[in-house]
């Protein structure tokens, strides 16, 4: 008897989510609804895809996933449907609703929103923790991805590096920052990027900005492209009339925005467009 509470001591755990709450997980889930798309692929990078029971409205990576019941989105959780799966651990971002209720109704939930590569690190090992997975395992993860982005970063050829970049992350527009997880990636593959810091990770763009800064190259959503020469004085932009325009699709753009495991792919694709563009190509 004594082995075995020892046993069950031993398998309990205590993770501290981005609120800086402590959860304590007595066993490893077995039923896991995530609510934010990236929690949701850091989960199936960990090979632990099979125990999930429910999905916010966007995540639709792995392929396997996209059979999964819908619980909402992270501002509009259906209470009701999450319950209904029985989960044993709720994932969600900070920025989210619904986790006091969640939590009134017994529910245990871990809030986690990555936002830089470090954060994209820490929350892999804290879901690794809270899903028993050895931390050997999450670091192998981890090196993984790392080693995706310097492969890529070197990759490059030494003329194309330096260059002025603008990456539009919604038609709004809303651009990514030197201090968002795509300014990062971008400052790794030896780039400029044209939104400072001190703008925040995703700021709202004046168009205005965009033309002053004249970037040699612009990255953005297909959803994006269509609206950009509408705007005023972009179509006078070198990045424009030069072909200089990289319009992703959307499973591209999922790829590129989501702090999480397809961070290396997320390089490939400013890879891709950046040795593309050299030639002047669209």
């Amino acid at each position: 008897m004594g082995l075995m509470l020892c046993s069950a001591w031993v398998q309990a755990v205590t993770v501290q989510d981005d609120r800086q709450q402590n959860v304590e997980m007595t066993k490893p889930p077995q039923r896991i609804v995530s609510l934010l798309p990236s929690l949701t692929e850091t989960v199936c990078a960990l090979g632990q895809c099979h125990k999930l029971v429910g999905l916010d409205r966007y995540s639709n990576w792995p392929e396997s996933v996209r059979q999964l019941p819908r619980m909402g989105g992270g501002l509009d959780p259906s209470i009701e449907a999450v319950v209904a799966q029985r989960p044993d651990l709720v994932l969600m971002a900070t920025s989210a609703r619904g986790a006091e209720r969640f939590e009134g109704l017994g529910l245990k939930v871990l809030m986690l929103e990555p936002r830089t590569h470090a954060d994209v690190q820490r929350v892999l090992h804290t879901v690794a923790q809270a899903l028993g997975v050895p931390q050997a395992q999450s670091d192998a993860v981890w090196r993984q991805i790392d080693a995706g982005v310097v492969a890529a970063a070197q990759s490059l050829p030494p003329q194309v590096r330096g260059q002025k970049i603008y990456v539009e992350v919604s038609p709004a527009p809303y651009g990514a920052s030197e201090s968002s997880f795509i300014g990062e990636t971008l400052t790794r593959l030896g780039m400029r990027n044209i939104l400072p810091a001190n703008l925040g990770p995703f700021p709202k763009i004046n168009p205005e900005f965009v033309v002053r800064a004249q970037p040699d190259v612009i990255m953005a959503g297909d959803s994006s492209r269509a609206s950009m020469v509408q705007r005023p004085g972009w179509a006078q932009l070198k990045a424009i009339q030069s072909g200089k325009v990289c319009a992703f699709s959307s499973e591209e753009s999922d790829m590129l925005v989501r702090a999480g495991p397809r961070m290396a792919e997320g390089a490939r694709l400013m890879v891709k467009c950046l040795q593309r563009t050299a030639g002047g190509k669209s």
